[in-house]
C-alpha cells in the first residue's frame, strides 16, 4: 500500500546548518518526524552549498516518514550575494544600492531556471531583472 501524504512543509534553512533547535524544531516537531534524522540528511545533502540559504519542501507521511526536495537559493539571496550587499533598498526601485551586469543576471537566471515558472533563459532573465529592480539593484546593459 502506498504511503499517504499527511502534510507538506516549506522552510528556508542555511545549507549544512540545520539543527533540531528553532526554527526547524518548532516547525517539524509537531509533525512528529525524527528531527535529528531530518537534520542529518539535510546537512549531508547541502554540505556542498555551505553559506547559501536553501528552500526545502518536506513531505511528511502518515507513518511519520518523510522525504524532502532542496530547491535553488532565492533570487533575492543570489542577487545580494553577487552584488555584495547586505540588503536591498528600503525604498524599492526608486533608490539604487548596487549595480549588476547582464552577464551576472544571466548567471543568476541559469541557477534559478529549474525552479522558475518559465521555459527559456530569456524569460528567467526577465524575472531576475524584475526582482533586482524591486530590490534597488540596477541592471546595466
Amino acid at each position: 500500500m502506498a504511503k499517504q501524504l499527511a502534510k507538506k512543509i516549506k522552510l528556508q534553512i542555511p545549507a549544512g546548518k540545520a539543527t533540531p533547535a528553532p526554527p526547524v524544531g518548532t516547525v517539524l516537531g509537531p509533525a512528529g518526524i525524527n528531527l535529528q534524522e531530518f537534520c542529518t540528511k539535510y546537512n549531508d545533502a547541502t554540505k556542498d552549498k555551505m553559506g547559501d540559504v536553501l528552500p526545502v519542501e518536506i513531505s511528511i507521511y502518515d507513518d511519520r516518514s518523510f522525504d524532502f526536495v532542496v530547491k535553488t537559493p532565492p533570487a533575492a539571496f543570489l542577487i545580494k550575494k553577487i552584488a555584495k550587499i547586505k540588503s536591498g533598498s528600503s525604498k524599492g526601485s526608486s533608490e539604487t544600492v548596487a549595480t549588476l551586469s547582464k552577464e551576472q543576471v544571466k548567471e543568476i537566471a541559469e541557477i534559478k531556471l529549474p525552479d522558475l515558472n518559465c521555459y527559456s533563459i530569456d524569460e528567467a532573465i526577465k524575472i531576475v531583472t524584475g526582482t533586482a529592480k524591486n530590490m534597488g539593484v540596477k541592471v546595466e546593459d
